[in-house]
């Protein structure tokens, strides 16, 4: 699939909750994971390669990166309002996770924030829950409901190479 490994989820983070800083659009934490999400899913189909280097997990509400769960929880449904952090080796001390993509990164990056970050959390949810999605698949698999269950980057590009594409591609 892809050459690289992706990205750190935190940086996907703080480009989002920068570009809607911009946008004037609040983000909570439920609609942040669904964006990162999203940019995912395309960034599988259109680019390739997989935008994030960690496997979100089917939780109740949808797809989730864990780390970025906690890193934003306190802010509850609350609009987020600081930026993802990493402590930094040399000192010891929490630093913003910064972010630098490349090209073709950083226009996907534009085009999917900022069509889902017009969406209410709710229908992101139910957007990520689509019947037979990756997300529907893994939680509905059968057996006893595990909020650790991985879903897989190539179920992902599957089931999204298949669905039309809520978004003008320019």
């Amino acid at each position: 699939m892809a050459t690289q490994p992706g990205y750190d989820g935190r940086a996907i983070a703080n480009f989002v909750l920068d570009y809607c800083d911009r946008k004037g659009r609040s983000v909570t934490n439920l609609a942040l994971q669904k964006i990162i999400y999203f940019c995912h899913v395309w960034s599988l189909i259109e680019l390739g390669r997989p935008l994030v280097r960690h496997k979100f997990e089917a939780w109740e509400f949808g797809p989730v990166l864990p780390y970025l769960y906690r890193e934003f929880k306190d802010h509850d449904r609350s609009p987020i309002t600081e930026r993802a952090t990493q402590l930094d080796p040399t000192d010891g001390k929490q630093r913003v996770v910064a972010y630098d993509f490349d090209e073709q990164t950083d226009s996907l990056l534009h085009r999917i924030a900022g069509f889902y970050s017009q969406m209410r959390a709710g229908d992101l949810v139910a957007l990520s829950h689509v019947p037979g999605g990756p997300w529907h698949t893994v939680w509905n698999h059968g057996g006893r409901i595990n909020p650790g269950m991985k879903i897989e980057d190539v179920k992902i590009a599957e089931f999204y190479s298949k669905a039309s594409r809520p978004f003008s591609i320019q």
